[in-house]
């Protein structure tokens, strides 16, 4: 007999993945809801899961009510006497730097997209068999001064944030006036091998492992090296995600390791795994990064990394650094994985997917 059903949105996206297969190995019945222009790269993130007796993806959309409301109810189906299904909303536009494109789109997924998973929930009349999980970010914060938690006031500066914070107040709102047990995750940044390769932190990693097998032809170019951000690796803050459905009370959670790191510190980090050290030269947009020889100098020819504007946000959120000491003494949640083995882990799997490339 299994031990719960679960109905997750973005299953296939990099937190949609490691969250099937945890609550897999736990023995719920998962249902995921895949877009049908969901393309080969996400759909691998699940591929070990193919066949499974426990998995079904669906295809949905989180714009799309009659879907939602078509698969959840195939997931109420699956529920045993005194069982919940947990429903974990994870499907988003979450590019901030691509929400400034399209901002509409974003608003449709993040924010509308949020309302019609509550919508669902009210309409199918299961509001006494459901507990709702839905994915807050920190970028709620904003330009907040650290250290932010759950009592920090919530500063939006892009229009993903303000998809994400609209998203965070409906979830509040319907569970004071419905008595959904629905709750929020304010997760910090959490990356992984599983990470989209236009975020930054996998854009640093791919490069790294081109460069140590000799691959890289020209540099690197980043936005904002002093960006200072609160990073873990997703399969720790998917725990949490479970761990806030298992609670008495519904309520809501800052998830961080309360370790801040620029994205200057993460290419250092990265460039280390593979024996390589960067020296710095010149500020603002003349900035560079230069290889350091054996002899402890930098290179005088090719550069390795160079700051492109066009990576810039229009508005942008300098530091983050989450305080999850509410997690940590109602949840029990701490994370594993420090923020180097995080890179380490990064790099290595992008130098075995280089060699197989």
């Amino acid at each position: 007999m299994h031990v719960g059903v679960a109905f997750i949105t973005g299953v296939s996206g990099q937190d949609g993945s490691y969250l099937a297969e945890l609550l897999i190995e736990k023995g719920y019945i998962v249902h995921g809801m895949v877009r049908r222009s969901s393309n080969m790269v996400n759909l691998d993130r699940l591929v070990h899961l193919h066949g499974h007796p426990h998995m079904h993806t669906h295809y949905g959309d989180v714009t799309d009510l009659p879907s939602i409301m078509r698969i959840m109810r195939r997931a109420a189906d699956d529920l045993g006497t005194n069982q919940i299904l947990e429903v974990y909303n994870l499907a988003a536009q979450s590019h901030v730097k691509v929400s400034f494109d399209v901002p509409i789109y974003t608003a449709a997924t993040d924010a509308l997209g949020t309302l019609n998973v509550l919508e669902a929930i009210v309409q199918l009349d299961i509001i006494a068999r459901v507990r709702v999980y839905q994915a807050s970010t920190s970028e709620l914060f904003g330009s907040t001064p650290p250290p932010q938690n759950e009592a920090s006031s919530m500063c939006p500066q892009s229009p993903y944030a303000v998809s994400k914070l609209f998203a965070h107040w409906s979830i509040k709102n319907y569970r004071d006036v419905y008595g959904i047990y629905a709750v929020s995750g304010i997760l910090f940044n959490h990356e992984s091998e599983r990470r989209a390769e236009n975020f930054v932190t996998r854009k640093i990693s791919k490069f790294v492992a081109g460069l140590y097998h000799g691959r890289q032809t020209g540099p690197l170019h980043l936005g904002n090296l002093n960006a200072l951000r609160d990073w873990g690796h997703a399969k720790d803050y998917v725990l949490a995600m479970w761990m806030m459905l298992q609670q008495g009370d519904a309520d809501d959670y800052v998830i961080s390791t309360g370790e801040q790191h620029s994205v200057r510190e993460f290419v250092e980090t990265a460039l280390a795994v593979i024996g390589k050290r960067i020296q710095w030269r010149g500020t603002g947009l003349d900035e560079k990064g230069y290889l350091v020889d054996e002899g402890g100098h930098g290179g005088d020819g090719w550069h390795i990394v160079e700051v492109d504007p066009s990576y810039f946000r229009p508005t942008e959120v300098e530091t983050l650094l989450g305080d999850s000491s509410k997690a940590r003494e109602k949840l029990g949640w701490m994370h594993a994985t420090s923020f180097e083995s995080l890179v380490r882990l990064m790099v290595h799997q992008d130098i075995e997917q280089c060699k197989k490339e």
